[in-house]
C-alpha cells in the first residue's frame, strides 16, 4: 500500500467526481440489453436503482456499499434515459437491503461479471510480463492492472489485496531480472561494477553515486 497516496486508496472503486460528458455517452448509455432486465423492476426507484448499480459496477467495476453515491450528473442521465421526471424518487429504494443484493446478484448473472479469484493467475502473469518488459513502477502497474480487470468485467478485489499482489508481483519479477543481468557478467565486468560503489579516500560518495547526480553546476 505504500506506493498508493492516501487520496487514491480511499477512491479506490469510488466516483472520484462526476464523470466527463464524453465518458458519460460512452459508459452511461443504456443499450436494449441494459434495459431488458431494467424494465422487468416494479417501480421507478427499482428501475433508476437497478440502471445505476449496472452502469457503476462499469464505470468502476465494483458496486458500491451505497448504491445512491454517485454524482448528481450519473443519476440525471440515467434517470433521463429512463423518462423518470422525479430522481429523488431512487431514495425510496434504500429501505430493502436484500433488494440491492439481488439486484447485484443479477446485474453479475446476466452481465458476465466474474469473481477476482478466477482470473488471479492470470493477472499476476500480466503484471509479471508488464513488470518484466516495462520497468513501471507499482502505481502505474496498480492503475492499469483495474483497468485490466475492468475490461474484463471481473470484480475489483479490495485495495489491500490488489496493491500487495502487485507489489510482491514486481518486486520477485525485478529480483529475477537482476539475477539474469547479473549472470551475462563477466568477472571483469563484476570487478569493475564492484568498483563503482567504493568511495575514495577523502570522499564522502561513491563514483556512481557521483555519476548518478550528474556534473554539478558551472560556477559551483
Amino acid at each position: 500500500m505504500e506506493f498508493l497516496t492516501d487520496e487514491q486508496a480511499v477512491g479506490y472503486g469510488r466516483y472520484a467526481g462526476p464523470p466527463a460528458r464524453a465518458d458519460l455517452d460512452r459508459m452511461f448509455l443504456l443499450d436494449e440489453e441494459d434495459l431488458a432486465p431494467i424494465e422487468r423492476r416494479r417501480g421507478e426507484h427499482m428501475k433508476l436503482d437497478f440502471a445505476l448499480q449496472l452502469v457503476t459496477i462499469r464505470w468502476l467495476g465494483t458496486f458500491l456499499e451505497d448504491p445512491l453515491d454517485v454524482p448528481v450528473e450519473v443519476l440525471d442521465f440515467v434517470a433521463e434515459q429512463l423518462g423518470i421526471a422525479d430522481p429523488s424518487q431512487v431514495k425510496k429504494y434504500t429501505k430493502r437491503t436484500k433488494t440491492r443484493f439481488d439486484h447485484q446478484w443479477e446485474i453479475r448473472r446476466v452481465r458476465g461479471w466474474k469473481e477476482f479469484t478466477e482470473v488471479e493467475a492470470e493477472f499476476g502473469a500480466w503484471v509479471a510480463a508488464r513488470s518484466w518488459t516495462s520497468g513501471d513502477g507499482p502505481k502505474a502497474i496498480f492503475t492499469d492492472g483495474v483497468g485490466w480487470l475492468r475490461e474484463r468485467k471481473v470484480l475489483l478485489p479490495g485495495v489491500t489485496t490488489l496493491a500487495r499482489l502487485v507489489a510482491k508481483i514486481r518486486d520477485d519479477t525485478t529480483r529475477r531480472l537482476w539475477g539474469v543481468l547479473e549472470g551475462l557478467l563477466s568477472t571483469g565486468q563484476r570487478y569493475v561494477l564492484d568498483q563503482l560503489l567504493e568511495m575514495p579516500a577523502g570522499s564522502r560518495t561513491s563514483d556512481l553515486e557521483r555519476w548518478r547526480k550528474g556534473p554539478p553546476p558551472r560556477g559551483s
